[in-house]
Formats: C-alpha cells, structure tokens, sequence
C-alpha cells in the first residue's frame, strides 16, 4: 500500500507541467480571438456596399456546393456499388435457377 501512495505522489509531480501548457495555450487563444474575427475586406466592405452584393451571393453559393460535395460523392459511389452488388446477385440467382431447371427436367 505505501509503494502505491508514493507512485500517485509521483505521478502528480509530473502531470502539473502539462496542466500548465494547457492553460497557457489557452490564455494565447482567448487573447487571440480579435484577430481571427474576419477579413476585413470581406465582412465590412463588401457587407456595406450594395454593388457587390453578386459576390456575396457568389460566396455563399460556392460554400454550398464545398459543403455539399462530400455527401454527393459518398452517395453516389454508394448507390453504384449497392446496384452493382444486387445486378451480380440478381444475375448469379437467374444463373441457379437456370441450372436447376434444366436437371428437373432430365430427372421426369
């Protein structure tokens, strides 16, 4: 019992160091969030001025599609590959029941 108080003593000796790191890290973001706000350009000029509002749309359209292409990919090479799979079972179940057939009726 006294080899295991001593190893948690040890232990907690060693871990404080990352505790501070962690802190530390997180006292460099909360101070850095101002700056990773946005670019100005984007947010306050092109927001204000009407004339380029196309841009915007054209902003928002093309993270729409980024966004939408993963799901679009991974959909479509699913279904391919489940309609490829049932054509092969579909096929090798007509094949069996060709198969069959043929020895039924040698057999009458």
């Amino acid at each position: 019992m006294g080899t295991r108080f001593s190893n948690r003593i040890a232990t907690a000796g060693r871990q404080s160091p990352c505790w501070t790191r962690v802190a530390g890290c997180l006292v460099v973001v909360l101070l850095c969030c101002g700056m990773a706000d946005a670019c100005p350009t984007c947010k306050d000029a092109l927001h204000t001025d009407p004339a380029q509002a196309n841009l915007m749309r054209g902003y928002f359209w093309s993270i729409l599609f980024m966004m939408s292409m993963p799901f679009v990919i991974f959909s479509s090479l699913g279904s391919y590959f489940y309609f490829q799979v049932r054509r092969a079972r579909l096929l090798q179940s007509s094949q069996a029941m060709g198969q069959r057939q043929p020895s039924v009726v040698a057999s009458a």
